[in-house]
């Protein structure tokens, strides 16, 4: 018999199905006669139980069913036999090869383990994670929010009414097919993560401590330093008697924290039109200890976020749905940071674009 090809059933009586399947269990005994390593044991798994390509697959197709009706009852016992003889085969081969007679194959329990290199977080993902953990020591809670937001909570809720100037620093990505909606209600990408903090007062009354960590879009031409795609972390805090003392405060530490307690910061008044008061925040140079380096330029400072208080006019906005917080009543504080800016600076990167290049020559530095 061939030992690729099935031979034809010559008829379906008992006794001529018994000798086409003796002839098959023939065949397998001596396929199992020379199982002596562990490719010869694959090899005859392959040739008999094989799923695409295996002779018990081929003896089914063949035989089992183009069977007559009358006849599949006595083709499927045999056929079960077989199968039952090739795995009772297989297994005493397995058997045999965990004894030890497969030398080649066996594992030594003593003999050191593969190592596997275990991965490392990226450098945004590692500064984003210690401000975080920075600000939850401190009480703060973590908020989340779309990319994809409304004209109206991205611009018109934070005091950038339609037209103003200041809109012109966050060119935004336009979502397509929006211009027959209402202004406010054109989806854009997000330019910065403060959507969220009305969100937040809009579903909760004060008092409110978050930061908000996120990627945010701006239609910025891409260079060293600039992305169309960046990340931000924002902090809103809400509440009875808030004062600028404690922005300061909080900002302080939080520095003191991130870069070492040596650290100093100082403010600058500034503009941003949700924040009234508002300023830049400096840190003196963690590189240099305040002498003047290149990383500083030469300064001994190094300007590294924005803040400010609240202006009355977002909880006027917030106040249509929560009526908590009426401007009257409670104050707040608001700050944000550029987490890439502060991660190049951290770890000494020099463009941006690597951090999303995905080049592991770039990324195994910091594994």
């Amino acid at each position: 018999m061939s030992e690729d090809a099935i031979p034809q059933l010559s008829g379906y009586s008992e006794a001529e199905l018994d000798r086409a399947f003796a002839a098959i269990s023939r065949e397998v005994a001596a396929s199992a006669a020379g199982l002596q390593t562990p490719e010869a044991v694959e090899q005859f798994r392959l040739q008999w139980v094989g799923r695409k390509q295996g002779r018990l697959k081929a003896i089914s197709d063949a035989w089992l069913k183009s069977a007559p009706a009358s006849a599949k009852k006595l083709i499927g016992q045999r056929f079960n036999t077989l199968k039952a003889e090739i795995e009772q085969r297989l297994d005493a081969a397995d058997s045999t090869k965990h004894d030890g007679a497969f030398h080649a194959d066996a594992i030594d329990i003593t003999f050191p383990g593969g190592r596997r290199n275990p991965g490392s977080e990226h450098p945004l993902i590692k500064t984003l994670n210690e401000l975080v953990a920075i600000f939850q020591r401190m009480g703060y809670s973590v908020g989340v929010g779309p990319e994809v937001e409304t004209d109206y909570y991205n611009f018109e809720s934070l005091n950038f009414p339609p037209g103003h100037p200041a809109r012109d620093t966050q060119d935004t990505l336009v979502v397509a097919n929006q211009d027959r909606k209402p202004l406010r209600d054109r989806l854009i990408m997000r330019t910065h993560t403060s959507p969220v903090q009305i969100h937040t007062m809009e579903q909760q009354p004060p008092p409110v401590r978050i930061v908000i960590p996120g990627k945010v879009h701006r239609n910025d031409a891409a260079d060293a330093t600039h992305s169309p795609i960046f990340h931000q972390l924002e902090g809103l805090c809400v509440d009875d008697n808030i004062t600028f003392s404690d922005l300061k405060g909080t900002l302080d530490h939080a520095m003191k924290e991130l870069f070492g307690s040596s650290v100093k910061t100082r403010f600058f008044p500034s503009f941003f039109p949700f924040t009234e008061p508002s300023a830049d925040v400096q840190i003196s140079c963690p590189f240099c200890g305040g002498k003047g380096c290149r990383k500083c330029k030469y300064s001994g400072w190094i300007e590294l976020l924005g803040c400010g208080m609240v202006d009355p006019s977002v909880f006027g906005f917030v106040a249509q749905k929560q009526p908590a917080y009426d401007p009257k009543m409670i104050s707040g504080f608001a700050f944000g940071m550029g987490i890439d800016r502060i991660a190049m600076m951290k770890y000494g990167i020099t463009d941006i674009s690597l951090m999303y290049s995905g080049d592991l020559r770039f990324l195994e530095q910091f594994a």
